[in-house]
């Protein structure tokens, strides 16, 4: 691997360490220690959507025109790793959720600008950015089987390791390879803060459809990241954090393997195998419990990697393929935008509100819930997105691979 490869790869493992840290068990900590509802357990997983239905397309923009990648790439972790450390002190919604809201409009920019950077030092991304990416799964890992182990999952310590992650990521961010603006000759207009020449990829009826069903899926996909900690928790799963990088340890086998699958199965096959796995995932969560089922819990865990490498990552890989070369930063954030944003911000709204409808409250202030029809559901979702893309979609380029 060259210098620069190695570089990349370090970027996108504290990139996804950060996120892996303390969103997967906020929820946790949130209805088990602060007795937060299920909707305010939603709104709180819900912020990285605002984050990145404000944020991306900004932040883009400026990289594509003004400040270097890696600098604004900077400024946007080390101003995180405050709001994050601030949040952890909190125990009250409201003042909570506003400081992680912030935090996510710093943060999440920054998926679509580590991919755009790293784009940008490739010669071949189809091929590249699989092996350098797989290492941001690694870093998922890494935080999930700390926090597990350490038994941190009902408390606001993931925030603070969270925070301090971000920190490092900031001043690590200033020896990345240099990424400078691509329009830098552009004057500022308050116009041009939308992206047009990425919103122009929608009149394409393939990348439409594309841009629908990744809005769709990401509905359903609220219910796992929001709810999975606290479900493994609340029917006695122990290091149920530890447990869920399972499904990040099957991502990284993937991941490693999407080069392969890229030639032989195109675009939409790979898409709709990704859908089929989230369909498939939370129909074994429905059925699997802690005794003789418990393997339909680990099936379904594992299952992460095809669920999200072979829609996520494959959609990454294609808005960069379809993008003109001066706005891949904008393209690569209103796929933020359509996906983490507006899709996972009415998630989280809905799975607040079905996770609510099937709860019951104990004296001492904790929820049980029924979970079966509350899985039951978000797997109708996704079968139902998985069959109207299955029978709409058409590689406008021919890439699905040969019957």
């Amino acid at each position: 691997m060259t210098l620069v490869k190695a570089q990349l790869a370090t970027m996108m493992f504290l990139e996804y360490f950060i996120w892996g840290a303390w969103y997967v068990t906020v929820g946790t900590w949130l209805g088990r220690t602060l007795h937060f509802s299920g909707t305010e357990i939603g709104l709180v997983a819900g912020t990285t959507a605002v984050g990145a239905i404000i944020s991306p397309f900004v932040a883009g923009w400026i990289a594509d025109r003004f400040f270097a990648t890696q600098h604004v790439l900077a400024a946007l972790h080390g101003a995180g790793a405050v709001l994050l450390y601030l949040a952890s002190e909190r125990t009250a919604f409201a003042p909570l959720y506003w400081l992680i809201l912030l935090y996510a409009c710093a943060y999440m920019p920054t998926l679509a600008l580590t991919n755009s950077l790293a784009f940008r030092q490739m010669s071949d991304p189809k091929m590249e950015f699989g092996p350098i990416r797989v290492l941001g799964t690694g870093g998922w890992i890494v935080a999930g089987l700390i926090v597990g182990s350490l038994r941190l999952e009902a408390t606001s310590t993931p925030l603070r390791v969270a925070a301090a992650s971000s920190l490092v990521l900031a001043l690590y961010s200033l020896t990345l390879p240099h990424t400078p603006p691509v329009k830098a000759t552009e004057t500022f207009s308050l116009a041009r803060l939308l992206p047009l020449e990425a919103v122009r990829l929608m009149r394409e009826p393939s990348f439409a459809v594309f841009a629908l069903a990744s809005f769709f899926i990401c509905i359903p996909l609220q219910f796992y990241y929001a709810f999975t900690n606290l479900f493994l928790n609340e029917i006695g799963i122990q290091n149920a954090a530890g447990k869920m990088t399972g499904g990040q340890m099957s991502e990284l086998f993937c991941m490693l393997l999407i080069p392969w699958f890229f030639r032989r199965l195109g675009v939409k096959y790979m898409l709709i195998a990704g859908m089929s796995a989230w369909a498939i995932r939370y129909t074994l969560f429905a059925f699997g419990d802690g005794g003789a089922a418990l393997w339909m819990l680990y099936g379904g865990i594992l299952l992460h990697g095809i669920c999200y490498d072979f829609f996520f990552v494959t959609g990454q890989i294609y808005v960069d393929r379809k993008a003109p070369a001066a706005s891949r930063a904008a393209a690569q954030g209103m796929l933020t935008l359509i996906t983490y944003g507006a899709g996972m911000l009415l998630g989280s709204w809905l799975s607040g509100r079905v996770v609510d409808r099937y709860a019951t409250i104990a004296a001492d202030g904790l929820a049980a819930h029924a979970w079966k029809p509350i899985w039951l559901i978000s797997a109708g979702m996704s079968a139902v997105i998985l069959v109207l893309f299955f029978l709409v979609f058409r590689d406008s380029e021919g890439e699905s691979a040969a019957a």
